[in-house]
């Protein structure tokens, strides 16, 4: 038995996740998307422009923090009361204030962190971590048992500020010391265990698309002190 009688999906945005959502979400609900940027007849799915974005139930916005307002600006004369708009984007304070502020007052509105990339999620999503932050509305409870029952995702709940400042320890500084890291070539036997899984770890982030390593070191203000702490430690200050 579903957990959701069938809404209807669009998704905003088909690069990399984009994909990944759809493929992921095809098997139990209708997927409808909507990318300018791809060729109609290439994605599997119905493509539509944003003036139908009022024609579904969730709109579900796989775009870069970047790109966020101008989806935003798009969407919001064609939303319809009751419809759930849901982001992923890595950082969570600054896009849910775009959403509530550019977004009707009557539509519902989730933020979303999906713990998870295309790399890491090939094998499917069961297990996956996502964090949720409810913004507006009671929809997102459904769209969580969904996720909890049908994708058997694990499902973490925060605030927006909450995910921002864990997020900028486990995954702000993650990126910065795989970048830091990246140019360094280690001698292929002279290395410990433990080097090689720090390194390995490292390699799942290392080759991101830059504008999510803009968006988790420079869109998360709580990376900020974590960045002089390291620095300080490093330079021998602490």
């Amino acid at each position: 038995m579903s957990i959701l009688p069938l809404p209807s999906v669009l998704i905003f945005g088909f690069g990399a996740f984009g994909r990944l959502v759809a493929e992921a979400l095809a098997p139990h609900l209708p997927i409808t998307v909507c990318d300018p940027a791809v060729a109609p007849d290439s994605t599997g799915y119905p493509v539509v422009g944003p003036e139908a974005a009022g024609d579904f139930d969730i709109v579900l916005l796989a775009v870069p923090v970047p790109a966020l307002r101008l989806c935003l600006e798009q969407i919001a004369p064609h939303l319809r009361a009751g419809q759930v708009v849901v982001d992923v984007c890595s950082v969570k304070e600054g896009p849910a204030s775009l959403m509530a502020a550019l977004l009707p007052a009557d539509v519902q509105i989730l933020g979303t962190h999906p713990m998870f990339g295309p790399q890491s999620a090939a094998a499917g999503l069961a297990g996956a971590r996502i964090v949720l932050c409810p913004l507006r509305g009671q929809q997102w409870r459904r769209i969580a048992a969904f996720m909890r029952h049908v994708l058997q995702m694990r499902i973490v709940i925060a605030t927006p500020e909450e995910h921002d400042r864990h997020a900028a320890l486990t995954q702000g500084l993650t990126h910065l010391l795989a970048r830091a890291m990246g140019d360094l070539q280690p001698h292929p036997m002279i290395r410990t265990r433990s080097f090689d899984l720090i390194m390995e770890g490292l390699s799942m982030v290392r080759h991101d698309a830059p504008e999510v390593y803009e968006a988790v070191t420079g869109g998360n203000r709580h990376l900020v002190p974590l960045r002089v702490q390291l620095a300080q430690f490093l330079a021998g200050g602490a």
